[in-house]
């Protein structure tokens, strides 16, 4: 125990007894039961059946490099080296050796894809500068679509990425392809699909095509035909040169109009547009090769459709393609055809992005579009906030990859074409429960000042599910005064019926009397993939960037 100090005036000071970190009751009571047992531990509690001696070894080797510790005693670990690992990095709720793991031999249609939304920006819509910095960014953390608005320069002679009609800086379309070459696969082996808003004359066009083909080369993916029955699968879209370091990279341009018309915009005919086809009739003889040598660089054609949504949900079994919905239309579509876009998501793709009066780069909920299958549910990742702390909960799955498998009900029909319904009222398949135990490392990466002048933190825990509605719930635990390592050992219960499309959120606060509570730290897993037992889950800021030291130890069983 130490004490801190907090000067209220120029003649009067608090303060603080501050206790050192301590563990809870449980831990000490598990320690005494299991300290000469290890291995039983691990597969009792830790729920590791497959654990052996040279699991627990490694565990004990790995807490050697803390020599100020003595970790042996005579029959086995000390208990403060024991509290140290179930605390520490080595204990993450997520496996560190899973790696990915999902079935990578299905189409594309089959995964959800980590997706960006006007990559380019580095803030808001209006003003901010567009930049390859926020496309780097991006794609070490793991994402896979990768969106430039295209337009011509000034002089008309070269291709700029800006948000177009607005005052966003322009940054040169070479400098971002060579970026996205450079970084695409830092983070995953998984192929990058770039997104173009076009909005080219076919000289400009021809000048992609040609800056595409000579940056990527044998990189690029180009289809054998224009008229895909499937997606390619991700396994398929691998490098077959690895000995070279070659990795494939999934190249997809919208339609030749420009920009990502949704779905609802036409109200012509109901005959697929072949608008390409229109502009090689009219042009000379250059601007056809022009076009033809840009459209062949087309991975996965957006077949823009006249008519209603209804018609654009139409299922060719003959070809697939890829639909864009804003977010407004999509909250829209899915009270009347919620079941036609889980049908037509089975096969084609799907891609949702933010509202146009989203200018301040804030998004929308990811789960509104997971729920109906969307593959591509593009969020701002140059905004913050809980919609993109969930993005990266839901990325974190299969060894965060950037692509994660859509749960099997998603892609199955019944006999009678019935499909999944997220709305329903279905039976609890598992619950889960999680003991919030205590948390640590705030004195270590905050000011004293940060969350109150004058005392420690009044912190307290929110921890729930995002998923389908019947399961969405947030709950929290009691406040604890003036303490930089709350102790607060409160359990919780979440039944949960669609477990496959369920995120744990967790958020710290500190309790603000008389203002907007203090935000101290966050983070969002994957429910099926969380590994059960006593685990020490590391906490994000704001931003979603990992804290040195702040942490929660928690235990999560399902029963």
């Amino acid at each position: 125990m130490w004490k801190q100090t907090y000067r209220v005036c120029l003649c009067f000071s608090r303060r603080f007894n501050l206790r050192t970190e301590e563990a809870p009751d449980e831990i000490k009571r598990l320690f005494a039961q299991y300290s000469e047992n290890g291995i039983m531990f691990l597969i009792e509690v830790q729920k590791e059946e497959r654990a052996t001696r040279q699991d627990a070894q490694a565990i004990v080797d790995s807490l050697r490099e803390l020599k100020h510790l003595n970790i042996l005693l005579r029959k086995g670990l000390s208990f403060e080296a024991f509290f140290r690992y179930l605390f520490g990095d080595a204990n993450p709720p997520l496996s560190p050796n899973q790696g990915v793991h999902h079935d990578m031999d299905a189409p594309l249609s089959h995964y959800f894809i980590y997706t960006g939304h006007n990559s380019y920006l580095t803030g808001n819509q209006l003003s901010s500068d567009s930049s390859d910095v926020p496309i780097i960014k991006a794609l070490q953390r793991g994402v896979r679509v990768i969106e430039l608005d295209v337009w011509p320069n000034s002089s008309k002679d070269d291709i700029d990425v800006l948000h177009g009609g607005t005052l966003t800086p322009p940054v040169q379309l070479i400098t971002c392809l060579r970026s996205i070459k450079e970084h695409a696969f830092v983070a995953s082996e998984y192929p990058v699909i770039i997104t173009f808003e076009d909005h080219l004359t076919p000289d400009l066009q021809a000048k992609v095509a040609e800056m595409v083909t000579q940056t990527y080369g044998e990189m690029l993916f180009c289809p054998e035909s224009e008229c895909l029955k499937e997606f390619p699968s991700r396994s398929r879209s691998r490098s077959s040169k690895a000995a070279t370091d070659e990795e494939d990279l999934g190249k997809e341009l919208p339609q030749l109009e420009g920009g990502d018309s949704a779905a609802g915009d036409s109200s012509d005919s109901d005959e697929e547009d072949n608008n390409h086809e229109e502009i090689l009739e009219d042009s000379d003889k250059a601007q056809q090769d022009a076009v033809l040598a840009y459209v062949r660089l087309i991975g996965i054609h957006a077949v823009k459709r006249k008519g209603g949504l209804k018609n654009y949900l139409r299922i060719n079994p003959e070809k697939v393609t890829r639909l864009s919905l804003n977010e407004q239309k999509l909250e829209k579509a899915v009270i009347g055809h919620g079941k036609d876009i889980i049908r037509f998501t089975q096969r084609n793709l799907l891609r949702i992005f933010p509202k146009a009066t989203r200018i301040d780069s804030s998004n929308y909920n990811p789960m509104i579009g997971w729920r109906y299958g969307a593959q591509m549910v593009a969020l701002n990742m140059q905004g913050h906030g809980k919609s993109l702390w969930l993005m990266h909960g839901m990325f974190r799955a299969n060894g965060g990859c950037g692509y994660v498998k859509k749960p099997e009900f998603l892609m199955k029909s019944g006999p009678d074409d019935e499909v999944f319904d997220p709305n329903a009222e279905l039976p609890v398949k598992t619950t889960l429960k999680v003991n919030v135990y205590m948390g640590d490392g705030w004195y270590y990466d905050f000011h004293p000042t940060h969350f109150d002048a004058y005392s420690p933190p009044d912190f307290y825990t929110r921890v729930g599910i995002a998923g389908v509605p019947a399961d969405t719930v947030m709950k929290r635990t009691r406040t604890l005064e003036d303490n930089w390592t709350p102790v607060w050992n409160e359990e919780f219960e979440f039944p949960l019926t669609v477990p496959e499309l369920a995120l744990l959120r967790i958020e710290v606060n500190d309790y603000d009397f008389s203002e907007k509570d203090d935000f101290g730290g966050q983070t969002c897993l994957p429910v099926w993939e969380l590994r059960r037992g006593i685990r020490s889950v590391p906490l994000h800021n704001y931003e979603g960037e990992k804290y040195r030291s702040v942490r929660l130890l928690m235990r999560f069983e399902f029963v």
